[in-house]
């Protein structure tokens, strides 16, 4: 098994990242992994939401990187199998025991469900999740705990985070959704995972995330029958970043700090939705990927992109089918 690193930046040796990717595809399948650090589209003239690593590659002295790599190299799997079921190591212990209880798979969240017989046919599609139940308590840890280190996108200081308050938590069920268009695509992503020969793991290959979108684009994304989320079309404003699609963010903080969630309501409050995503084996985002990633083993792509293979914090989808929207969470 071999690993390379490099960073976008480096001024000793500067090298494309087309070229190393080429270079690591010479290798043999599942063997090789390409440790890439690179720079986002720019939002404003100069400005990156990440950089890439110079020379020292500092990014590796972060987050158990180095540990996490050798580990890798030592992997039966595979490196790259190894370095994405790290990813959720990032997260608290809190939000961890909170994804656990409330699922990983669209089959584990229906269990919830309020709707008769579970099916999510009624017109209703929003229900009031109680206050007192165990529900609301694991959504709030989800949505209030920090990760274990700093995160990337800080936008809020702890004692700020610690003043927002959840004031209401609602179940999506949207069952044509689910059945049409995210059931379909998890069970094509498993098939892919077997042609692979990759075992799926639901919470490595499946994971939560947050997304914000304003009054209007919710009320789509919740009520839509056929898919709630168009990634080529809900994800252009963002395309220069790391590419096209519907972007998800790990911490509900940096989706409430931001312009994503829209113009606060009369009474103050905002709202964003908590999603299940079907990740599948991600690759690292690029503003040049246009709705179409990589190969990873051909003919089989990579499922989404991530805007860092050390410790994402921006989730990429391609396809609708790839996020479940499970909660609407109206805070202030």
């Amino acid at each position: 098994p071999v690993v390379l690193a490099h960073g976008a930046n480096d001024e000793v040796y500067p090298a494309a990242r087309d070229e190393l990717e080429s270079l690591v595809a010479t290798g043999t399948p599942d063997s090789c992994f390409l440790y890439y650090t690179a720079n986002s589209g720019q939002v404003y003239p100069g400005q990156f939401t990440r950089e890439g690593d110079r020379h020292n590659m500092e990014s590796l002295v972060l987050r158990d990187c180095i540990p996490r790599l050798l580990d890798a190299v030592l992997c039966p799997e595979g490196p790259e199998v190894h370095m994405v079921r790290t990813w959720g190591d990032r997260l608290s212990d809190g939000r961890i025991a909170a994804e656990r209880w409330l699922g990983y798979t669209p089959e584990r969240l229906r269990r919830l469900w309020a709707s008769p017989g579970h099916q999510g046919r009624d017109k209703q599609k929003l229900f009031e999740v109680c206050q007192t139940s165990e529900e609301f308590e694991q959504v709030f840890v989800a949505f209030k705990e920090m990760p274990r280190e700093t995160p990337a996108y800080l936008l809020y200081s702890p004692e700020e985070w610690d003043r927002t308050r959840i004031l209401r938590v609602d179940r999506i069920e949207n069952g044509a959704q689910e059945e049409g268009c995210t059931r379909p695509y998890y069970q094509s992503v498993r098939r892919t995972f077997e042609d692979q020969r990759l075992e799926f793991e639901p919470g490595v290959h499946t994971c939560w995330a947050f997304h914000g979108a304003d009054a209007a684009a919710l009320e789509s994304i919740i009520t839509n029958p056929v898919n709630g989320f168009q990634p080529l079309a809900t994800g252009s404003r963002n395309s220069s970043v790391w590419g096209s699609g519907t972007y998800f963010a790990r911490d509900a903080q940096y989706v409430a700090g931001s312009h994503f969630c829209g113009q606060p309501a009369p009474d103050g409050t905002r709202q964003m939705l908590m999603c299940l995503l079907v990740t599948g084996m991600p690759c690292l985002g690029d503003p040049e990927h246009r709705g179409v990633l990589p190969f990873r083993r051909k003919p089989h792509r990579y499922n989404s992109s991530v805007d860092s293979l050390s410790s994402p914090e921006v989730y990429i989808v391609q396809n609708p089918g790839a996020a479940i929207p499970a909660y609407l969470i109206t805070f202030a």
